[in-house]
């Protein structure tokens, strides 16, 4: 699975029409996925959203940690190991936009 953190494209200054060009860019790169049977799943998330912790229960209204810390979105690919999956990612057009893809292994898959 990878996890995009961060993206200044996602500051809230940035213009529409930078979104929409990254937004393209990622198409392809799904497209490119899809088409060597890679891809199984991605999904964007909203900025907004709460945590819950610990015994106390803690609420906080906010995602977890500052914003370049914040999953913006997943994707979920199949990949021989974990290098074949690097080299995925690497390939990812949100890396342009100083944001990191945080890659981790599926339990069981």
């Amino acid at each position: 699975m990878l996890f995009f953190r961060g993206s200044e494209v996602y500051e809230p200054d940035q213009s529409p029409e930078e979104l929409q060009k990254l937004t393209e860019k990622m198409m392809h790169w799904l497209a490119d996925l899809d088409t060597t049977g890679s891809h199984v799943a991605s999904e964007r998330l909203k900025r907004s959203g709460m945590q819950v912790s610990g015994r106390a229960k803690k609420v906080i209204k906010e995602p977890f940690g500052a914003a370049q810390a914040i999953v913006g979105g997943c994707t979920i690919i199949e990949a021989a190991n974990l290098e074949a999956a690097l080299q995925m990612a690497m390939k990812c057009p949100i890396l342009e936009t100083n944001a990191s893809i945080e890659i981790r292994e599926i339990v069981g898959l």
